[in-house]
């Protein structure tokens, strides 16, 4: 079972610290959300909450993920960066396969994209995108940026995007991809790409959609192994809940160790104390 430390909700500074104090006590990654923007007022509801409001405060830092990920590369020597989860579709592909590639680049093959369809409408009107048929529109873009992300001449025709030949430098180590969202159409997509992604859920809501992703993949006519699932789980605890959630196929957890001593109005101290005290209690360091 892998762990990575999300970084949501934390001040931007602070993240570098976290992250540093998370590979130097071998943590395998850190997550990084994604928003451009926080806008006031919205008709969009939240869709991971029962009251559709949302889970953070205003003027909660949302760092730009690559610029972040360039940063944390370079004060890190073996932590991976997930997004959890960017939205491709909000953007132009070309401007977000050049930053994404070159993170990766820097990050010499550290990146997996978790990447989702989005869910505010208005946020995707700021951007000027489309936010009907954004789905389609992500499987393109992923199939795109794919292409881009090779180190050879590139030309695409697609529904939405038309490419002329063209080259774009450096290219990146290979980016694994991640899908995240808990509908039939999200774990379809997911299962044809290299993972998933879950939000705030149980356990047995999580063993349930590995298990569905198994049917897919096999559905798929690709291998079972080598597929990440990668999620939080708002009722595991103990090493006999993880184990058990490993059992059942689920490959990676997503945590804020700290809200398990000091909540969430940890310092930084607290936060790598907090850290620390997790991988004790858990003795996954052996």
């Amino acid at each position: 079972m892998k762990f990575y430390v999300s970084s949501a909700f934390l001040d931007t500074r602070e993240i570098i610290d976290v992250a540093k104090a998370a590979d130097d006590l071998g943590y395998d990654g850190i997550a990084i959300p994604d928003h451009i923007v926080n806008l006031e007022t919205l008709n969009t509801p939240y869709p991971y909450t029962k009251d559709g409001e949302r889970r953070w405060q205003p003027f909660t830092e949302w760092p730009d993920p690559w610029v972040l990920v360039g940063a944390l590369a370079q004060v890190t020597t073996r932590l991976r960066f997930v997004t959890t989860v960017y939205i491709p579709a909000m953007r132009n592909p070309y401007s977000a396969a050049k930053a994404i590639g070159t993170a990766a680049y820097l990050a010499d093959g550290r990146v997996e994209l978790g990447v989702g369809v989005g869910w505010c409408a208005e946020e995707f009107a700021l951007m000027e995108q489309r936010f009907a048929g954004r789905g389609r529109r992500t499987d393109e873009m992923l199939e795109l940026m794919r292409a881009l992300w090779s180190p050879d001449w590139t030309e695409f025709d697609g529904e939405f995007y038309q490419t002329p030949r063209l080259e774009m430098q450096p290219t990146p180590p290979r980016i694994p991809i991640y899908v995240g969202g808990l509908s039939d159409i999200a774990l379809r997509r997911a299962a044809r790409y290299d993972g998933w992604i879950g939000d705030l859920i149980t356990t047995e809501r999580a063993i349930a959609a590995a298990s569905r992703l198994r049917e897919l993949r096999a559905e798929n006519g690709v291998a079972e192994q080598d597929f990440t699932i990668l999620t939080p789980l708002t009722d595991a605890f103990t090493i006999a809940d993880y184990q058990r959630a490993e059992d059942a196929g689920i490959t990676g957890i997503l945590t804020m160790p700290w809200m398990f001593y000091s909540g969430p109005d940890a310092t930084l101290a607290d936060k790598v104390d907090g850290m620390k005290r997790f991988r004790k209690d858990l003795d996954l360091d052996g």
